[in-house]
């Protein structure tokens, strides 16, 4: 599936939860709360966002109209994420849109009442977003866009790409990669059944990515 048409889902799915069930209740405005984990120039963030306004118009949700969205857009920094979630909980949205793992986790520490549907997070249980696939429970749900084991497919494309490679580093930034050891574990397993060393190189800026995280006698797992 297309981003452009995950985003449109989505779309779909924000207002069938909770917006939808709530119409008997007549035609208030709606509001929803938008955290975007990206720049707000971003390209690619910016079509994802008029994918999502695309598929609420379809299902007959107009800006201005019977609905009005706040949103912030803001780089992975957690102390803006936790400041940008309370402006708009301060907004009593109808229901939360979270584009990212990051962005969620602020939302839920502001919020367990009002309704979060998150999108791009790759653990939501490991994450502690929800309690199961099946039954979230509590106020979030949302897509898992990701499975674990994919970190052991992409170690094995890469054998299969470069067949000489001896050892492999898996960076991660370890404030925005909660789920990190999600897909740690798989690259791991596969590592070892493929004789390949694996460097864990977890960086939170370019001064640590320009540091000795890759060069020899970093820790080998």
């Amino acid at each position: 599936m297309r981003r452009r048409d995950f985003i449109t889902l989505l779309g779909g799915a924000a207002v069938a939860w909770p917006l939808a069930a709530r119409a008997q209740q007549g035609e208030r405005v709606r509001r929803i709360g938008v955290l975007m984990a990206y720049a707000e120039n971003d390209p690619q963030a910016q079509a994802w966002y008029a994918a999502f306004l695309e598929g609420l118009q379809k299902l007959g949700w107009t800006e201005g109209r019977n609905i009005r969205i706040g949103t912030r857009w803001v780089a992975p920094d957690a102390e803006s994420m936790r400041r940008l979630a309370k402006e708009l909980i301060a907004l009593q949205p109808d229901l939360l849109l979270s584009s990212s793992t990051p962005t969620t986790s602020a939302l839920l520490q502001q919020t367990r009442t009002i309704p979060i549907l998150f999108a791009i997070v790759a653990d939501p249980v490991g994450s502690g977003f929800v309690a199961s696939l099946s039954r979230p429970g509590g106020n979030a749900t949302g897509f898992a866009t990701l499975e674990g084991s994919l970190g052991g497919k992409w170690l094995e494309l890469l054998k299969e790409i470069a067949p000489r490679v001896a050892r492999v580093a898996v960076l991660f930034d370890p404030a925005t990669a909660t789920f990190a050891e999600y897909f740690l574990a798989p690259v791991k397993a596969a590592a070892e059944s493929l004789g390949v060393g694996t460097i864990v190189a977890p960086v939170h800026d370019r001064s640590e990515l320009e540091s000795n995280h890759c060069h020899p006698g970093s820790r080998v797992e």
